[in-house]
């Protein structure tokens, strides 16, 4: 649709105070375009630069003035020439003047989208607004700002300014900084410009939102407080974790030299019958789900679901209004939501502010109840918090945050620290070291900003993604790039930072002294290793714990019958002998069919099913499929022979199925044949 297509015209200043911070701007808009190409490849971008020596842009030559602006993309469809243009923004020689180029972009916009385009026009803005603007011809600069501002306004453009400061603008002439603010707050207040301030690298990665998300509704209606009074609201999700993109099968099949091929790779599926040899297939008005209830299989019909299914009405209702201390932070789940009042709705406007201020003045909360949409299976149960607006513009609101229930709660109880010996807790010395580790780490502390803001601190995972995925679209034998430094920032600790607090690194070493012990040997076969137990010697002053006497294990050669497992698992731990293994699994295999053989009215099939567990086990850290596989076929022949109900039923409860390739690459199992062994174990009537 046409006005969820965006036109944006980039405003990048290339002057020489910002060519310590372009590299980070070429990724940044380079990215940009990169996630357009994935998610609104019908958008449209341009470049200006200013701060150039040359000039070039249709202002000049038609009216004059607007030097040292240059047009480096006309606005067109997103391609990956525009990313090979964004990549080498050239350096400029001159300072360049930010109004100026505010109004080459909107020239830009107006000329080519005035009369045939109706959606999104954006200008952004990227400077460190750290130079003089040119002497308005007329009036003074407030007025030549107000001017722009309203000519945005009547075109529906919006503008977003990000303005780089930090160590770049420590030598800068505040008076100047301060006017230049003035100015770019004067869009803020006349159109919908959202001005942004950073300060490294870093935080101007995450000030442009390089994808954006068009917000929808999540609920419509009516928030009722009682019988007799509803407010209508809208709801919006406030946040949203963003994931990866979903990557498609692309195929290679199609001619080369056809144009319309789509590669694109479709699956369908048929539905057969297992006992029927024909090949007919099964139409979906014959088709019933079923459900595994332990090795049945019970089908239930989409009427059966209809009938049974809870079907609460669709609403949000006001269970109790409560102190807000008693709401704590840690139990708020999934995404915070946005309450506000219907748009036009002055009533609901005046009631909605009405209410969150008298809730933020008397520090409460609210307790709703809410089905989103009807039909709708699961009820959500939340907390919603005021949010008094400080823009005069935009009214009062709500957040909205969910609570979970009884079910969802883990409560894990640990012994208080003072329970311990006093020979396990820390001295003075021990206790401040590690206070000063923790104050060291803070990346709030009092009386500075605070490091990695959440706003502008971009997910590395997927700036990493989507980098990477540009270099293979260019180069697909392209080795995976090193880190880059501005996101070592944010998943490394900062070299500076830890070279700086060296001191506290190193009284953490002195007091808390590591020693290898000698006696303890770890393994990768740890599991079937007998754990000695027994107190452990502490010395107190820092020094290194220091394990009692190992005492080895009684050698165990055989199965017996009065412990087979834990026969089994030391027979399995022994590795001064390769053919431990392969003794202890054929002895278990043995035990396992004579208890079964010689039990009487199932007296040994609880034990039979430890040993089974037992011996999945350790053929699936083996890797050694084959045995295990093999002797529940032959139980599977046996207890059909004989009529064996009761030992099917034990092992289905216990989900004790064939090892299947998922979990052994040797084995021979499908996933599904691993999941339908207990259906045709079922012994015959």
């Amino acid at each position: 649709m046409a006005r969820n297509k965006e036109k944006l015209v980039l405003l990048l200043d290339v002057g020489p105070s910002m060519h310590g911070v372009l590299p980070e701007v070429e990724k940044l808009c380079s990215m940009l375009v990169e996630k357009k190409l994935i998610f609104s490849k019908y958008d449209e971008v341009g470049v200006v630069a200013f701060g150039t020596e040359e000039t070039n842009n249709d202002l000049t030559t038609e009216v004059g003035g607007y030097e040292n602006i240059t047009v480096l993309q006309d606005t067109k469809v997103v391609d990956g020439d525009l990313i090979d243009t964004l990549q080498k923004l050239p350096r400029g020689t001159l300072d360049g003047d930010f109004l100026d180029a505010i109004v080459v972009g909107m020239d830009m916009l107006i000329k080519k989208y005035k009369d045939i385009f109706k959606g999104k026009k954006r200008l952004c803005l990227i400077t460190n607004a750290i130079h003089p603007i040119k002497d308005s011809l007329e009036g003074s600069k407030e007025d030549q700002v107000t001017t722009i501002a309203e000519q945005m306004t009547a075109q529906g453009m919006k503008m977003e300014s990000i303005v780089v400061r930090g160590r770049l603008s420590q030598d800068a002439d505040k008076r100047i900084m301060d006017e230049n603010d003035h100015l770019l707050s004067i869009f803020s207040k006349k159109t919908r410009t959202r001005n942004v301030y950073v300060d490294s690298p870093t935080s101007l990665l995450g000030a442009l939102k390089t994808r954006r998300v068009t917000p929808v509704t999540t609920f419509r209606g009516h928030l009722e407080l009682s019988p007799q009074m509803k407010i209508k609201v809208w709801v919006y999700k406030k946040t949203q974790e963003e994931k990866f993109p979903t990557l498609k099968k692309y195929s290679e099949k199609a001619t080369p030299t056809n144009q319309f091929a789509t590669h694109q790779v479709k699956v369908d599926y048929e539905y057969k019958s297992v006992g029927d040899s024909s090949t007919t297939v099964i139409p979906p008005e014959q088709r019933i789900k079923g459900y595994r209830y332990g090795p049945q299989v019970v089908p239930i019909s989409t009427a059966e679901w209809d009938a049974v299914k809870f079907k609460p009405e669709k609403g949000v209702k006001l269970l109790a209004f409560t102190d807000a201390s008693k709401i704590k932070r840690h139990c708020f789940m999934k995404d915070v939501y946005l309450f506000v009042a219907e748009l036009g709705n002055t009533r609901a406007t005046v009631a909605v502010s009405a209410i969150a201020r008298a809730m933020k003045e008397t520090n409460t909360v609210a307790i709703l109840r809410c089905v989103w949409r009807q039909g709708q299976q699961n009820v959500v149960v939340g907390v919603l918090t005021p949010n008094i607006s400080q823009n005069d513009k935009i009214p009062d609101s709500f957040y909205f945050n969910v609570l979970p229930f009884a079910e969802d709660v883990r409560e894990y109880q640990f012994p208080p620290f003072n329970s311990f010996p006093a020979s396990w807790q820390p001295n003075e010395q021990q206790q401040k070291a590690a206070d000063e580790l923790v104050q060291m780490l803070d990346l709030a502390p009092s009386g500075k900003e605070e490091t990695l803001l959440p706003e502008f601190t971009p997910n590395p995972i997927l700036e990493r993604f989507y980098r990477h995925l540009e270099l293979k679209a260019k180069q697909p034998d392209a080795a995976v790039p090193p880190l880059d430094g501005a996101l070592k920032k944010i998943t490394e600790p900062d070299p500076e930072l830890v070279s700086k607090n060296k001191s506290v690194f190193d009284a953490l070493h002195r007091h808390f002294e590591l020693k290898p012990n000698p006696k303890l040997k770890k393994s990768s076969r740890q599991f079937y290793r007998e754990k000695q137990s027994g107190s452990n010697a502490h010395e107190s002053d820092g020094q290194a714990v220091k394990s009692i006497e190992y005492q080895p294990p009684v050698k165990i050669e055989k199965i017996g019958d009065l412990t087979p497992v834990q026969d089994f698992e030391a027979m399995m731990s022994q590795r001064d002998n390769p053919e431990w293994v392969g003794k202890a699994i054929k002895e278990m295999r043995e035990k396992i069919l004579s208890l079964v053989i010689h039990s009487h009215e199932g007296e040994n099939y609880h034990k039979v099913v430890e040993c089974i567990a037992a011996l999945r086990k350790g053929c699936i850290i083996e890797q050694e499929p084959g045995p295990y596989n093999d002797l529940m076929r032959q139980l599977r022949e046996y207890c059909h022979g004989k009529g064996i109900e009761s030992l099917p039923q034990l092992l289905a409860s216990r989900d004790l199925t064939l090892i299947s390739k998922s979990e052994a690459e040797d084995s021979d199992v499908t996933y599904e044949e691993a999941r339908s062994y207990f259906v045709k174990m079922e012994p015959n009537s």
